[in-house]
């Protein structure tokens, strides 16, 4: 069976931003609930590098976590105040990873998001290949160190960020082309890319087999997956919506066949309910329709 997390920035941003689920609440509510674990937003009022710079600090999270009985299945990294595509230099980029990087070990978080910061507009202002060049050559550095940390790396790639259609995804990864670089796959994601074609500039490129072709193509690179509906919507017109299961058109069952094919290394299923407005309420009813699934298909 696999074991199921929830990202935290369901709580803490979007509709919550002004009034965000303590973290004490939060991680008491999904041990309730029976999750696994929970993948960190690093921003906002949860725990992160900024607020929590001592390691004191850090070894009271991790033993709070070992008390309930929960792990961490992974770091959403706040890497969005840097740049990446729009600059020559990566420099501080890269900083703001190793940054992150040493919260992971602090934590014992085994693996890092990273995304494209850059929205699909700045190929008005920076040619693509001189932004893929930037992206990758910055990648294959963070790869390596995080590798050298025994932590996985993880590109969630979206209609919100630059290289949002199936080539670019795929090109991107075979250039990085590092052991411990990877796709997160998120289904909701997955359908706006290869279904929608949502904030492609130029001529949109879309897949006749839709999110399940598109995770076919992206067989034995996927080391990430997050699970949530699509209704083929963009939240205030930047990213997907991720819709709570059963409310969108997303084929789990075809899907989950095809996620499973890939040798990622470990057994997380995670949750996204990144800026749906009741998520909090939500949360229970999305974790009963994973373990649908987990049964089905998490053996």
């Amino acid at each position: 069976m696999k074991k199921i997390s929830i990202g935290s920035w369901a709580y803490s941003i979007g509709p919550y931003e002004k009034n965000p689920v303590p973290w004490d609440d939060v991680v008491n509510k999904l041990k309730a609930l029976n999750f696994d674990g929970v993948e960190l937003g690093g921003f906002g009022i949860h725990p992160n590098p900024d607020d929590m710079p001592e390691k004191e600090q850090r070894d009271k999270i991790k033993q709070q976590m070992a008390d309930l009985g929960l792990d961490f299945s992974g770091l959403a990294a706040n890497l969005w105040g840097e740049h990446l595509i729009d600059t020559a230099d990566t420099s501080a980029y890269i900083e703001c990873f190793r940054k992150n990087l040493q919260f992971c070990l602090d934590l014992g978080i085994p693996a890092i998001r990273v995304d494209c910061v850059q929205p699909p507009t700045i190929f008005d202002t920076v040619d693509a290949d001189t932004a893929r060049k930037r992206v990758v050559d910055t990648w294959k550095v963070c790869a390596a160190e995080a590798a050298d940390n025994g932590i996985r790396m993880a590109w969630e790639f979206e209609p919100g960020f630059a290289f949002n259609k199936p080539s670019d995804i795929l090109r991107i990864v075979d250039e990085v082309n590092h052991d411990n670089f990877g796709v997160m796959f998120d289904a909701s994601h997955g359908y706006m890319v290869a279904v929608v074609g949502a904030r492609q500039p130029g001529e949109k490129e879309t897949l006749a087999g839709g999110v399940l072709e598109l995770a076919q193509k992206l067989r034995g690179k996927i080391n990430h997956i997050h699970l949530i509906d699509s209704d083929g919507t963009l939240h205030n017109d930047e990213t997907s919506t991720h819709a709570p299961f059963g409310e969108g058109y997303v084929d789990f069952d075809e899907l989950l066949g095809e996620l499973n094919k890939n040798e990622m290394g470990h057994d997380w299923w995670t949750i996204d309910l990144c800026f749906w407005a009741n998520a909090w309420d939500v949360t229970a009813r999305c974790k009963e329709a994973v373990d649908a699934l987990n049964t089905k298909y998490g053996g």
